[in-house]
This record gives C-alpha cells, structure tokens and sequence, in this order.
C-alpha cells in the first residue's frame, strides 16, 4: 500500500490494485477533494527505460493535459511524488470492454453505441492532430452505465501534419497494422483505424480476427479474406465495415471520419449479431 504523504496530503486513500505492469500499477482510490472514487496510475521513474521516462511519459503527461472528450478518460490531477514516483489521477471506470465481451458477447444495439463512442473519440484525437497507437479492448473502459473512456495515452503522439509517417514500432501486435508489422514508415491516423476495426470484429464475434502467435506470418494472414466463426452471425453490414477498416493497404483504409458515415453506424435496429 502507497503511503506517499503528497497524496495523503491532498486526500486520497489508496484500496484495491486493478492494473499492474513492469513499472506501473493502477489503483482505486477514494478521494475527499473530487468526494468520489478515482483511479490512479503510479509510475514507478526510477524502474523505468530511459526512452519512457525521456520520451513517452512526457508526450502522454503533454497530451492528457490538452485532451477534453466525454469518451477519453478525464485526468484529474497529476501529482510528483516521493522516492520518483509520478501520480496520474483520473476517472475510475466499472469494468474493460475486453471483461466486457468475456462476460457474454454484445447484442447489436450495444455493439452500435460502443463502436459510435469509440469513433466519436477518435475522430476527436484526430481532429486535433492527435494519435493513440495502442487502441484495444484493454484500453477501452466502461462506466457502469455502458460509457465508453478511452485510456492509456502512453504511446499517443501529436502530429503536426497529415500524413505524418511513424517510424515507431508501437501497441499491441494482435491490434497492429500489416505496415506497422513490416517495419515500414505508416501514418498512425491509419494505424488508429486498424486497430479500431480489430475492436468491432472481437465485439462482434467474441474472438480475434488473425491468429497473431507467429509475428512474421501475421501480416501474410493479415491479407486474407476475413473469417468468421461458423456458429456466429454477424450482419452483412457489419463484416462490411470491419472488411473497409481491415483493409491491408493503409492507401485504401477509410478515415476515421468516414467509419463515423458508414451505413451500418447510421442504421437503427437490426438483428442480433450472434448466436450461441
């Protein structure tokens, strides 16, 4: 248990861990100052890389300081603490969408307000010029009443123009772009809508698209014509819009803007995507 007197100082009591990395912990805490539970990210500087400490942690504290969406996590407050410890504080959320899914697979409707949500926030960040690069079920949270909050900004970047090329091989491999996979320069706008693509086929079918155990294969599987489970039913629509995000060449992939148009978000209805 923390104990650092910065946070006792301004209210806040530690309870229960709900995240852990190699030099990160996220924890629920009560705090008198926002009278409500919070989340807090503890970031452990002396155990982490230089190039995180020197390069990423300074782009995500410069980002979630500028960010203001109702589907983005909020930062409360950023607190220096003792013995090189950095205290984020932000909204504490119910549950991931990755839990989520494990519980049971999403119903259309369900699948339709939180892909719009996740949309809606994306194409917030990148209006603004602003690039995720690690966008997953882990990251994507759920308030108790189905609210979507983006989180986790530590491979998010500005961009000062459109395309500006990445060369950083980020995120996660099972979310990743064939381009990002290859170790070409790639416009993370794109990488964005990959990965967001990658978001509908899991809550769609409850299951990955590619089998991503053997890295130098994926993007060989990546090119294929997508699968779908046999014992699951997912609309025409749907697996068109899944197909135009998970398009291989990131020349033919749809901005974010245009998956906010696309037929299947703007219909209302429907039938259930899947069946047990």
């Amino acid at each position: 248990m923390y104990t650092d007197k910065a946070l006792r100082f301004q209210g806040y009591k530690f309870s229960a861990t709900i995240g852990e990395g190699s030099y990160s912990k996220v924890k629920l805490a009560t705090s008198e100052k926002h009278n409500a539970q919070v989340a807090i990210k503890v970031v452990d500087r002396k155990k982490a890389p230089h190039e995180f400490i020197f390069k990423f942690l300074p782009r995500e504290l410069s980002l979630i300081k500028s960010i203001r969406h109702d589907h983005i996590i909020g930062v409360y407050d950023i607190i220096d603490g003792t013995a090189g410890r950095l205290y984020i504080v932000m909204e504490a959320a119910a549950t991931d969408l990755l839990q989520r899914i494990q519980q049971n697979r999403l119903k259309t409707a369900e699948a339709k307000s939180l892909l719009s949500q996740i949309v809606s926030a994306v194409d917030y960040l990148h209006h603004n010029n602003i690039v995720h690069r690690d966008l997953k079920c882990e990251n994507v949270l759920l308030t108790a009443d189905n609210q979507v909050k983006i989180t986790d900004f530590g491979f998010g970047r500005f961009i000062s123009a459109h395309p500006e090329l990445s060369t950083t091989f980020c995120g996660s491999a099972a979310y990743a772009p064939p381009e990002v996979l290859l170790g070409v320069p790639y416009d993370p706008k794109k990488y964005d809508v990959w990965s967001t693509g990658v978001i509908l086929y899991i809550m769609a079918t409850g299951c990955m698209p590619f089998d991503d155990t053997n890295l130098r294969k994926l993007p060989r599987i990546q090119r294929k014509t997508l699968a779908y489970p046999d014992d699951i039913v997912v609309e025409e629509s749907c697996k068109a819009l899944i197909s135009y995000m998970l398009q291989f060449s990131p020349t033919a992939r749809p901005s974010i803007s245009q998956v906010s148009e696309h037929s299947w978000l703007r219909q209302t209805g429907g039938e259930d995507m899947n069946v047990d």
